[in-house]
């Protein structure tokens, strides 16, 4: 448990783990916690929207593509400084499945309040670092050359967010 905070705020969500070609498949996230960070295509559930609904069509809307979902790799958490309202952390739980493009046709993601995803693309391991990418994503390399997630929850001391060209916490 991290030591003297006090406003946790919750966040649910499920991602996907398409990767192909040693790549992985990630969106450029423009709001929350991970902002200018890759992060893993997925997110939260609508009002009764089962897991696997909310995940097809979180791909569908990020990138226009259709998916088949192929296994379920795993849960993770993640608590980090974050602050935002009157919270001063996130506890992020974040299911995970391996997932296989199956049709559709690329696009931009679609506009809407709350929409928070820049566009997609594919990167290499190489392409990330602590500071370039959420934890999901570091989490969804690990899982591609080692085939487990772990089940500690993994914390982060502190958390530093890139604005305007400058990093602050």
């Amino acid at each position: 448990m991290v030591k003297n905070a006090k406003n946790f705020h919750r966040a649910f969500g499920v991602y996907g783990i398409c990767e192909h070609e040693g790549r992985l498949l990630v969106i450029k996230k423009n709001t929350g916690p991970y902002i200018n960070r890759f992060d893993l295509l997925g997110g939260s559930l609508k009002e009764g929207e089962s897991l696997l609904q909310a995940l097809k069509r979180e791909f569908h809307e990020e990138t226009g593509f259709e998916i088949e979902v192929l296994s379920n790799a795993g849960t993770v958490d993640f608590i980090l400084p974050w602050k935002w309202r009157s919270f001063t952390h996130v506890h992020h739980i974040a299911v995970f499945y391996h997932v296989k493009i199956t049709g559709g046709q690329f696009h931009e993601p679609e506009r809407f309040d709350g929409q928070d995803s820049l566009g997609s693309l594919w990167i290499n391991d190489g392409d990330v670092t602590g500071e370039t990418a959420s934890p999901l994503v570091l989490k969804a390399f690990e899982w591609t050359k080692i085939g487990i997630l772990g089940m500690e929850t993994v914390t982060y001391d502190t958390w530093e967010i890139k604005m305007n060209g400058k990093w602050t916490t």
